[in-house]
């Protein structure tokens, strides 16, 4: 399949996908993202493939979303008087089930974060640049962030007047905190790659011409490993946000007997009594 704004290579398990648009800095288009709906079907439908790496092409992550697409679209909207207090629109507009999606940013662009976080097996944002907009919530949306020095992530929804629908409401509460999280979204400002590992958005900063490789030898590592129990993980992580301790170690018990039935497990223990590095297969 050929791709015209994203580009795809392999190597011993991990699936490494660059966003790859330099005319807009990699900003998210529509037609990018059916690319990416597709790419992500492929890896998580190969057993062969077992990590996903996201970067971008240099200088860049991912600018954001498509402007242009914005100014098409306000042409459509129909414009209405509204209280100055949103509040209470908002709760009307929900109760008639009237949200425009296609027409206010939704579908395919902003859904993809989503996509990203419901993705079965590891997923790793090399941030190689701008994350901004939405391009932050596809890096909020992988399992471990690692940063290039040069990185930088914003929350620019605002300075267009826009809030912010990638799902970074949900994310970044959990990730930085209350406080952080609006001090993000109110201002729209830059935090850079420093700044960003203090607030524990990112896991590890590198310098910039050694990312992809520090990336790429830690993904491969992840692959080597029993990626079929990392998955379990991930389910147990990302189900427990809204479960009690009790609930979670329930759901836990449950997810062990799955994993005590693969044969990732069972080559871990003959390989134990056999007294060599076990041979995962991620299944």
């Amino acid at each position: 399949m050929n791709n015209k704004f994203i580009e795809i290579s392999r190597s011993e398990g991990v699936t490494t996908i660059t966003l790859s648009d330099p005319a807009t800095r990699n900003a998210l288009s529509p037609e990018m993202a059916i690319e990416l709906y597709k790419a992500f079907d492929s890896f998580e439908s190969n057993v062969d493939e077992r990590v996903l790496v996201i970067t971008g092409a240099d200088p860049s992550f991912c600018s954001g979303a498509n402007i242009k697409k914005f100014d098409q679209a306000i042409g459509k909207l129909e414009d209405q008087e509204r209280d100055p207090l949103p509040w209470g629109g908002m709760e009307s507009r929900l109760g008639r089930h009237q949200v425009d999606r296609e027409h206010a940013g939704f579908g395919s662009v902003s859904n993809v974060p989503l996509r990203v976080n419901e993705i079965q097996k590891p997923t790793i944002a090399a941030v190689n640049g701008h994350a901004i907009g939405v391009g932050l919530g596809i890096a909020l949306s992988c399992d471990i962030r690692i940063a290039s020095e040069k990185a930088e992530f914003a929350e620019a929804f605002v300075r267009m007047g826009l809030i912010p629908g990638d799902g970074s409401c949900w994310q970044l509460p959990h990730l930085i905190g209350l406080s952080n999280t609006y001090y993000m979204q109110y201002t729209g400002d830059k935090v850079t790659a420093e700044e960003a590992l203090r607030m524990n958005l990112v896991s590890k900063v590198h310098p910039h011409n050694e990312l992809h490789d520090s990336v790429d030898e830690f993904a491969k590592r992840l692959a080597s490993g029993a990626t079929y129990s990392m998955s379990l993980t991930k389910y147990l992580v990302q189900k427990s946000f809204g479960m009690s301790l009790g609930d979670s170690l329930a759901l836990a018990q449950s997810a062990q007997e799955l994993a005590r039935r693969s044969d990732d497990h069972k080559e871990a223990v003959k390989a134990f009594i056999d007294k060599r590095k076990p041979n995962f297969r991620g299944k």
